[in-house]
């Protein structure tokens, strides 16, 4: 027993003397707990339509299943001003034809508003039947006072009055021809097909930062980086070095992962490839500079998977698989320093909407930025490796 008292006490001081490792095992999960609590607290976005020829009545239905409502006149083109507005979703109606078009680089939202719309409808519906039968039923009533008085006059002057028997009948209700039309995808168009290129980004991120900052340890631990530090190469030198040499395999990672996504699982591919390459490879940097800046604060491969939960793990949260426009503003904040989230918006871009290089260069721009500052930062830590 007293041997094995030893062993607990021999791991109590070496947890207590290991910093990171408490921090990782109780302060780090608060922290995600806490920025799921909000991520999953925030308000729910509503679905923004624009219609154009919709009655009033229509209007305030659809606003009473919670749908934002933006007027228009007049539409030309009804994609571009989709695109424009930000809408989610647009009715034009003319007579009993409506045109209905989604947005639907979220097929959820589309789906929602599909079945928000058959509710309005059929809401809309049951009013007009309700206000038609009280019309008629107003009018039986006042045929019926006339028939009345008219008897009375009849029985009074001795004349003979024919009146006709009162047939009221409801109209048949004007059927609504809907035709459907999207801007991505279709009809059969699944959340997974518009989420598949986040995952894609992920994934090349993830293997990246991990195996860069394992292997960069090593050429630390190994005594590899002292003996380099100890030759006249300068410290930009052995940077790019080492970026050339990881991003050799990084650049094999992000086309065996972009090529086996779009091919072989079929996801969702309406832009070119070798956009898609190309963010992926920018992605694979960023991740390549930041694993190597990482492992400068690690002394063991334990170390650099303790930073996984802190810098992963928010990445994946605010990459935009969790709806952003409903969150509070800080934490809109927090989702735009974080190098995942511009890789995600890039991919779905180009894969989803099809959009060529001037509808994702913003996110590429900051993705260069982010390499070259974690690069940056690279150098000046390398500097205290150098001991003469």
């Amino acid at each position: 027993m007293i041997r094995v008292m030893a062993i607990v006490k021999r791991i109590a001081n070496q947890f207590r003397r290991d910093k990171r490792t408490l921090a990782l095992m109780f302060i780090a999960p608060l922290i995600l707990i806490t920025l799921i609590n909000y991520l999953f607290d925030g308000d729910a976005v509503d679905p923004k339509v624009g219609v154009q020829g919709v009655s009033s009545e229509m209007v305030a239905q659809l606003k009473d299943t919670d749908i934002k409502v933006k007027q228009y006149d007049a539409v030309s083109n009804v994609k571009n001003t989709i695109k424009s507005d930000n809408l989610d979703a647009f009715i034009k109606q003319d007579g009993a034809d409506v045109q209905l078009t989604f947005e639907n680089s979220n097929p959820g939202v589309s789906k929602q508003i599909q079945m928000k719309l058959q509710a309005a409808l059929m809401a809309e519906q049951k009013d007009t039947m309700k206000q038609l039968g009280e019309s008629m039923q107003e009018t039986a009533a006042k045929v019926q006072q006339s028939a009345a008085v008219a008897k009375q006059y009849a029985a009074q002057t001795g004349q003979q009055l024919d009146i006709p028997k009162l047939d009221l009948q409801i109209p048949d209700q004007q059927q609504l021809a809907i035709s459907t039309d999207y801007i991505y995808g279709d009809a059969d168009t699944t959340f997974f097909d518009t989420i598949g290129p986040i995952f894609i980004g992920f994934f090349v991120f993830f293997f990246v930062f991990l195996i860069a900052g394992i292997s960069f340890l090593r050429e630390r631990t190994t005594g590899t980086l002292e003996r380099l530090m100890a030759t006249p190469i300068k410290r930009w030198e052995l940077e790019t070095g080492y970026l050339l040499g990881f991003g050799i395999f990084a650049l094999a990672q992000s086309i065996i992962v972009a090529l086996y996504s779009i091919h072989v699982l079929d996801m969702v591919q309406m832009g070119s490839i070798w956009y898609v390459l190309l963010i992926t490879l920018m992605l694979a940097m960023v991740a390549l500079t930041l694993g190597i800046l990482l492992s400068t604060f690690a002394n063991n491969e334990f170390q650099i998977v303790q930073f996984i939960p802190i810098v992963i793990v928010p990445q994946v949260l605010f990459c935009g698989i969790f709806p952003l426009e409903g969150m509070a503003d800080w934490l809109q904040w927090i989702a735009h320093i974080m190098p995942l989230y511009y890789g995600a918006d890039a991919l779905t871009s180009i894969m989803v909407k099809g959009e060529g290089f001037a509808g994702f260069a913003t996110d590429f721009y900051i993705l260069v930025g982010f390499a070259l500052v974690f690069m940056i930062l690279n150098i000046f830590a390398l500097k205290k490796y150098r001991k003469i």
